[in-house]
């Protein structure tokens, strides 16, 4: 018992986790300011990586994500507008060109279709929907986790491959969402904080708070092209092809449309934000899957990572 005590808090172990952990806290600092879910982050890595070795494989595992978590934060601190023109009225137009509604005189976007076509039902299920593109991600990363932890890692890999893609885009054409053209017009207006948009009609609903506190630390409002809440269960589904049967690989596709519809009923996303993080999914996976697992120097980093994780 001593001995094993001993190898999970080697002296290696105990001086990098703490280091990086200091490091980790100061450049989030910097860069976005203190907020007490690094402190979160901080203490689940260590809790995990400290508590057994079931649970150090898991948070090695997880690591991924969390590189991806960090990344997105720290978005915060480099806003995409400061780069490259915010596309907004000219999106608007293209998206109203391409799915216009012929509304009595009027042609209206999607958006602006189901914004005056509002129900109750259809705010719960859509936001029901919208909750579930970081839970059904994460969760079928757990059953990976304990089924085929290679899967897991190229699964997690993909995840954050197609995120650094968007990212991409996110710089290089910041867009606005409609929500913001419902509120705001074709103006430009640099630090406007995010919006529930029709997720408030949700929150009202059931009289809470959910969705409000998830977009007030929103890092980007001009970040809406590609979506990426629709490229997310595009991955899932890919990846549950050979892990889960038919009745759960139903269910990801049925959330993965729900989520596609609730992005353009909720004002959130354009069709063709959907669209693109459609097409960036699969681009992506394409992309990783052809080419990058076949890289040696790639192949040797996620062996190198499965022997840390694999038990």
């Amino acid at each position: 018992m001593e001995a094993n005590i001993k190898t999970r808090f080697g002296r290696k172990d105990i001086i990098f986790t703490t280091l990086a952990s200091i490091a980790y806290l100061l450049l989030s600092a910097l860069l976005v300011g203190f907020k007490t879910d690094q402190v979160w982050l901080i203490a689940i890595f260590n809790g995990c990586y400290y508590a057994s070795w079931i649970s150090r494989r898991f948070i090695i595992a997880f690591s991924i994500f969390l590189v991806y978590w960090i990344l997105f934060d720290y978005m915060k601190a480099f806003p995409n507008f400061m780069f490259f023109k915010v596309h907004i009225a000219d999106i608007y137009d293209f998206e109203k060109h391409l799915f216009g509604i012929h509304e009595g005189s009027k042609i209206l976007t999607p958006n602006e279709y189901w914004l005056a076509h509002s129900q109750s039902w259809i705010d719960v299920m859509t936001g029901i929907f919208y909750l579930c593109w970081v839970p059904v991600p994460l969760m079928f990363a757990v059953y990976l986790f304990f089924t085929d932890r290679l899967a897991l890692l190229h699964f997690a890999a993909t995840f954050f491959f197609v995120n650094l893609v968007g990212f991409v885009i996110y710089y290089t054409f910041p867009a606005a969402p409609p929500w913001y053209v419902q509120l705001h017009g074709f103006e430009f207006i640099p630090g406007t904080p995010g919006n529930t948009a029709g997720l408030s009609r949700f929150d009202a609903f059931f009289h809470a708070n959910i969705f409000h506190s998830i977009y007030s630390k929103g890092s980007n409002v001009f970040a809406a092209m590609p979506s990426l809440h629709s490229a997310y269960p595009l991955i899932v589904l890919y990846y549950s092809r050979h892990h889960v049967n038919h009745f759960f690989q139903v269910v990801f596709a049925t959330v993965m449309v729900g989520i596609w519809f609730a992005a353009v009923y909720l004002s959130h996303h354009y069709v063709v934000d959907v669209l693109a993080g459609i097409t960036t999914a699969a681009v992506g996976i394409f992309i990783y899957r052809q080419y990058l697992m076949k890289a040696r120097f790639y192949d040797r980093g996620i062996q190198w990572l499965y022997s840390f994780v694999r038990g």
